[in-house]
C-alpha cells in the first residue's frame, strides 16, 4: 500500500495555521517574561527574604512541581470561575505558563543564588546595601549567568509544554491543526506540519535565549 502525500489544503487554511503561530509565540513571550520575573521573585524570597514568607512560596513552588501541567490549566480555566475568576482562554493559558515557569524557574535561580561565595553578600554589607539591594546589585547577574543555560531549557520545555492548551480551545498551533485535521482528515501531513513549526520554534527560542544571554553576560560570551 502506497501512502499519497497531499499538501494541497495549506494555502486554504495558512490563515489558521498563522493565527496559531502568533498565539503559541504570545505564550511563549508572556510566560518566559512574566514566569522569570516571577521566579526571581520567589527564588529571593526562599534566599534571602522574610522568613514567614518563605513557607507559602515553598508550598506554591511545591504544588506546582508536582502536579501535572494540565491540571493546573484546567483548575484556572475551570476553576477559578466557580469563585469568580472569570477570563478567557487566552488569559488562562498565559496565566498558566506564568505560574508553572514561575515554580520551576524559582528553584533553578534559587540554585545559582546559593552557588554565590559567602563574600559577595558581605561586600554587600559593607557598603550599607539591605538584603534586596546587596540582592539586586550584587548578587542577581552572577547568579542569572550561572545558571542560564539550565533556565534557557526550561523555558523551551514549557513552551513545548504549551501545546495542551489547545485542550481549553486556545487558538495555538496545535489547536489549529487539529481543526485542519478534522477538516482534510489528512492526520499525516497536518500533525507532521505541527511537529515542524514546534521544531522551528524551539531552535528559534533557544537562540533567541543565546542571544539574551549574550547581552546580559557579555563577560562570559566574550570566552
Amino acid at each position: 500500500m502506497t501512502y499519497r502525500f497531499d499538501f494541497s489544503w495549506l494555502p486554504l487554511y495558512w490563515p489558521v495555521i498563522l493565527k496559531g503561530l502568533l498565539t503559541t509565540v504570545e505564550l511563549i513571550l508572556v510566560g518566559a517574561l512574566c514566569g522569570v520575573v516571577l521566579g526571581v521573585a520567589c527564588a529571593w524570597v526562599r534566599s534571602l527574604g522574610p522568613r514567614w514568607l518563605r513557607p507559602l512560596v515553598a508550598a506554591y513552588v511545591e504544588l506546582i512541581r508536582n502536579t501535572p501541567f494540565l491540571i493546573q490549566l484546567f483548575f484556572i480555566f475551570f476553576g477559578l470561575p466557580s469563585l469568580g475568576v472569570q477570563m478567557s482562554e487566552l488569559q488562562a493559558a498565559n496565566l498558566a505558563m506564568v505560574v508553572n515557569l514561575g515554580a520551576y524557574s524559582s528553584e533553578i535561580i534559587r540554585a545559582g543564588i546559593e552557588a554565590t561565595p559567602r563574600g559577595q553578600f558581605e561586600a554587600g554589607a559593607s557598603l550599607a546595601m539591605t538584603r534586596f539591594e546587596t540582592f539586586r546589585h550584587v548578587v542577581l547577574i552572577p547568579a542569572l549567568q550561572r545558571i542560564w543555560p539550565a533556565l534557557s531549557s526550561q523555558i523551551v520545555i514549557v513552551m513545548l509544554g504549551s501545546a495542551v492548551v489547545s485542550q481549553i480551545a486556545a487558538e495555538d498551533v496545535t489547536f489549529a491543526a487539529n481543526f485542519i485535521q478534522s477538516r482534510t482528515f489528512r492526520a499525516f501531513e497536518t500533525y507532521f506540519l505541527s511537529t515542524a513549526l514546534y521544531l522551528l520554534l524551539a531552535l528559534a527560542l533557544r537562540q533567541a535565549l543565546r542571544g539574551v544571554g549574550s547581552l546580559l553576560f557579555p563577560r562570559r560570551a566574550a570566552r
